[in-house]
């Protein structure tokens, strides 16, 4: 294992992006719009390697039936469940008004169901979704088909209908199995629940299973995480997340309820992470990249080995780089050389599909800085290692003079152990990936620019 010492953890203790785009979302403007939007449909569908390449296709299911206090989601907490038919009526009003643009049946190789938690919908409401997707689009065999699950929604029963409607993979909300750290931020759910859900899942033969895991939430200690991470490393998931808590309650009002003085402090959060590498190498995990941890046979790590690893706002995967429709309330999508996002509200949201629009409220178009910038900073989170070569035959650039600055700025880092420059480009160090997106935000323009970074969670 490669030894990360707390100095260095402390050192990169910082906020960045998690670049599952770049430019990141808080760049997108309001000047790009549903018209914008429109024509990188119509576009992608006359171009015939548009046509060519797969879909993903993203759903933001905002509802929850109580409050995480943790959460920095776009959620509506409510326990009436006919809100969540309306809203099913508005998602395939939506659905037909993409399609009315890129044509029905394009290939999807990949969908994903997030919140809020998808599975607030009902079996009948989650059918009717599916159905909605299929009726439009082409999920091809093989694809990436995953839910978002909170334990406290699901039984085994509810779990094989997930998998008769396609779903192949699962994501479980965990955050902590301490209960005293679950009464802090208001979400009960024991672990023996979630260990009979994931025996389950298994035996169903869903192809991977993910757990979430938060370290700096309240109540915390290093010695009550070693407990939770023993009972993951039982638990044995295909995959784990990771996250870093970012307190921020000044833009997010649930975590107003959380107090304050219950916060670990910076020197226990690092501890924690530490303690949680260690505890996840010893368990047999190949550490993906940032916040992700595989088993050796899972396709991520598999993807990760053989350099076919991709990114996107859904975070790590192994299907190729393609276009994504964000579909619902707030969903963020990427369409040839753009980023648009849905509106944020429900109110909005509804009115801008009553006019028979699509309900683009702003979004990117994508300059050429901007696209060469994201090639090299996608090589870096996902194959960690740029090759000047290919970058400037793709670009057509003299990759050492564009980023003549850029590379000054590595020096520090290759100092430090995490990258290893030459002639031939930059290699992320196996002690680099933990800190790859300290290594990812020297290529940010917009950030090296006004270094406005407390808008981020912590890279570590």
């Amino acid at each position: 294992m490669t030894i990360v010492t707390p100095e260095l953890l402390t050192r990169y203790d910082i906020s960045g992006p998690r670049y599952t785009s770049y430019p990141t979302a808080d760049r997108f403007v309001d000047a790009f719009g549903e018209q914008d939007y429109v024509l990188a449909l119509q576009q992608r569908r006359q171009s015939p390697v548009g046509k060519a390449m797969p879909l993903s296709i993203y759903v933001h299911i905002p509802f929850c039936e109580s409050l995480c206090y943790y959460c920095a989601c776009n959620k509506i907490i409510t326990k009436h469940h006919d809100r969540a038919d309306v809203y099913l009526r508005y998602l395939s009003r939506e659905i037909d008004l993409h399609t009315a643009h890129c044509g029905v049946g394009q290939t999807v190789s990949q969908v994903h169901l997030g919140g809020g938690t998808p599975t607030f919908l009902s079996d009948e409401g989650l059918r009717d979704l599916m159905g909605m997707l299929r009726s439009q689009f082409t999920l091809v065999p093989g694809g990436e088909y995953s839910i978002e699950v909170d334990p406290r929604t699901v039984d085994a029963d509810r779990l094989a209908v997930l998998a008769e409607l396609g779903f192949n993979r699962l994501s479980f909300g965990v955050q902590d199995f301490d209960p005293e750290v679950q009464k802090a931020v208001h979400r009960i759910q024991p672990a023996e629940q979630v260990f009979a859900l994931v025996e389950s899942a298994r035996k169903i033969g869903f192809d991977s299973i993910n757990v979430d895991l938060i370290y700096g939430l309240p109540r915390q200690t290093p010695e009550s995480f070693d407990r939770t991470l023993a009972q993951v490393a039982q638990l044995r998931p295909d995959r784990i997340a990771l996250y870093a808590y970012a307190h921020l309650p000044e833009r997010f009002k649930a975590q107003r309820r959380i107090v304050w003085a219950d916060l670990p402090m910076a020197s226990a959060k690092v501890s924690m992470l530490a303690r949680s590498l260690e505890a996840f190498s010893s368990a047999g995990y190949v550490y993906v990249g940032m916040d992700h941890f595989a088993l050796p046979d899972d396709a991520l790590a598999v993807a990760k080995r053989q350099g076919r690893l991709h990114r996107n706002f859904q975070g790590y995967s192994t299907q190729p780089d393609c276009d994504l429709i964000g579909l619902g309330v707030s969903a963020i999508g990427r369409v040839g050389p753009t980023y648009s996002q849905n509106a944020k509200t429900l109110e909005e949201y509804y009115d801008l599909i009553n006019q028979g629009r699509l309900p683009v409220v702003r979004g990117l178009a994508l300059t050429r800085d901007d696209l060469v910038r994201r090639a090299v900073i996608m090589a870096i989170m996902c194959q960690g290692e740029l090759v000047f070569e290919s970058l400037e035959q793709a670009w057509l650039i003299d990759a050492r003079s564009y980023f003549a600055a850029e590379l000054e700025m590595l020096r520090e880092l290759e100092q430090q152990g995490l990258v290893s420059l030459s002639d031939e480009g930059l290699e992320v160090t196996a002690m680099g990936w933990y800190f790859v997106r300290a290594i990812a935000m020297v290529f940010d323009k917009y950030l090296q620019a006004d270094k406005s970074r407390a808008r981020f969670s912590r890279i570590i």
